[in-house]
């Protein structure tokens, strides 16, 4: 029996924002036997997936149409996500990605329903259209070495939000595509968006954070990139972390009353 209800909360401590009721902990074993030969009525069932630690590919098509997933976790063994592993899943909206990713496929998250996605810095290739027509995503954080394939977040709120014309189902044209995967990795180059690299990082340091908010102001937070996203939303999103916003900002109020006194 694949679906299971409990178990999930002790497989990684500090996950967050589960919400499922029946979970699949996939340990890398091929589902249904012959590819797409699916029982269609158990995957819809699930809820959430947690990839178990061993398994280092996510094969193509593995997940595809799984239309009640909300949350996927993913053990720091994975190091590839295959094309289409997650195509269409539309009610996916929070992902963790495993911290050794190295490679995810053409198509692998296409039409899904989350709002931010952070790819740690080991993943060196995203292929073509991964993350096309996942029309909420407005958080795309990646590394500025990680080569991005052809219309990558096409469909998106980001690609609405870059300074590239769309059209009307906000695809860029075919000539803009490489100048709109450099905007989308060098949004934070600029020293005063230091915080929400920070903020976005996949090993993010609470005392990072506050010495930037210290020489910045508190205000830094709430300050949008060029995408009108802020450090706090990054902050907030960012499934890496168990950092919070308001700590930081209790930290900095009390040390400003005691540099008053």
């Amino acid at each position: 029996m694949r679906v299971q209800m409990e178990e999930w909360r002790r497989f990684i401590p500090g996950v967050r924002m589960y919400k499922g009721k029946k979970t699949l902990f996939y340990n890398g074993e091929k589902l249904f036997g012959q590819p797409f030969a699916y029982d269609y009525e158990e995957r819809n069932s699930w809820e959430a997936i947690v990839i178990l630690p061993g398994v280092e590919v996510i094969s193509a098509h593995t997940f595809h149409w799984c239309m009640g997933v909300k949350t996927v976790i993913m053990a720091d063994s994975v190091r590839r996500i295959e094309d289409a592993a997650f195509y269409c899943c539309g009610s996916l909206e929070f992902v963790k990605l495993s911290r050794n990713l190295e490679y995810i496929g053409k198509n692998a998250f296409t039409s899904c329903k989350f709002t931010s996605i952070f790819v740690p810095p080991l993943c060196r290739e995203i292929g073509h259209w991964a993350f096309q027509g996942c029309k909420k995503l407005i958080i795309f954080s990646v590394s500025e070495n990680t080569e991005l394939g052809h219309a990558v977040v096409d469909g998106t709120i980001l690609a609405r939000a870059s300074p590239f014309p769309t059209d009307n189902d906000g695809r860029h044209q075919d000539e803009d595509n490489e100048q709109v995967n450099e905007w989308i990795k060098n949004r934070h180059a600029d020293n005063q968006f230091s915080l929400h690299r920070a903020c976005a990082s996949h090993i993010p340091a609470e005392e990072v954070i506050y010495n930037i908010v210290k020489r910045q102001g508190i205000g830094t937070f709430r300050k949008e990139d060029n995408a009108g996203v802020s450090a706090s939303q990054y902050l907030s999103q960012n499934p890496f972390t168990d950092i919070k916003e308001e700590k930081i900002m209790k930290r900095y109020i009390l040390d400003m009353m005691g540099e008053l006194v």
